[in-house]
């Protein structure tokens, strides 16, 4: 049996507890070692193989999945994050698919939600944007035409934009010429959550280019950009959930 597991963000504690139980039963891991913090593999049994897939060609990965199910021995395949986003999951899973291997996933916490809770922010205000877009900007790996920064951009919802640190030049550029003013807040979390080495850095479209150059960040870094970041909130309505005036099948309105 495989188990696809999201590792979490960063921080150790923030492994789910099925994927910690899982890690300290599994006879082989696999971990992304590029992004996954290898705090968590402390949490393996001190007998189980343990491969670092940063090298691994695809077909190495599954050559080791491969003999460990002829083996009987259970694997984990730990990813970072919620392996469900940018996980290059699928075509691990089409593969075992395609060799009958018995596979499981289990979630985990991903960046973008670490990233809101060093910001203690919330992405959907009422009055502001209900909405948050997950994207990358195309760079060696292409996106869509539909998908392009400066379409999406146009709905001026929360924007997330994974690994494209690198590209915030170009990013700022797209966003400008869709509509967003110089003005518009823009946070970037590096390392969401992992103890120690977060970093949070908040400033405007105008100013966040410079601002990350300064910190010497570009890798394993998140870019929030939209209205739900502005410092004054004085603009974003409060929600109904708790308003006196609002009836829901819990409790009637009171006035």
């Amino acid at each position: 049996m495989v188990h696809i597991v999201g590792a979490g963000p960063g921080d150790p504690e923030l492994l789910t507890l099925k994927g910690r139980r899982l890690l300290s039963e599994a006879d082989v891991v696999i971990y992304a070692g590029s992004l996954v913090n290898e705090e968590l593999l402390k949490f393996c049994k001190p007998e189980a193989e343990i491969y670092n897939s940063v090298q691994m060609m695809f077909e190495e990965v599954l050559h080791i999945i491969t003999l460990a199910e002829k083996a009987g021995k259970t694997t984990v395949r730990l990813h970072t994050g919620d392996p469900s986003i940018y996980g290059a999951t699928q075509e691990q899973m089409d593969a075992m698919t395609a060799r009958g291997i018995e596979f499981d996933v289990t979630p985990g916490v991903s960046s973008f939600l670490a990233a809101a809770a060093a910001l203690k922010q919330e992405y959907t205000l009422p009055g502001i944007t209900q909405t948050v877009i997950i994207t990358r900007r195309g760079g060696r790996t292409p996106v869509p035409d539909t998908e392009s920064l400066k379409k999406l951009a146009q709905h001026q919802t929360t924007l997330c934009i994974f690994l494209s640190i690198n590209l915030l030049d170009e990013i700022k550029r797209d966003l400008m010429s869709a509509g967003f003013k110089s003005s518009t807040p823009v946070a970037v979390v590096y390392k969401a959550s992992w103890p120690g080495e977060e970093k949070v850095i908040r400033g405007r479209l105008d100013t966040i280019v410079k601002q990350v150059k300064g910190a010497n960040i570009d890798r394993t870094a998140l870019i929030i950009i939209g209205h739900c970041l502005n410092s004054e909130k004085e603009s974003y309505q409060m929600s109904n959930l708790y308003s006196p005036k609002f009836s829901h099948m819990f409790r009637q309105a009171r006035y």
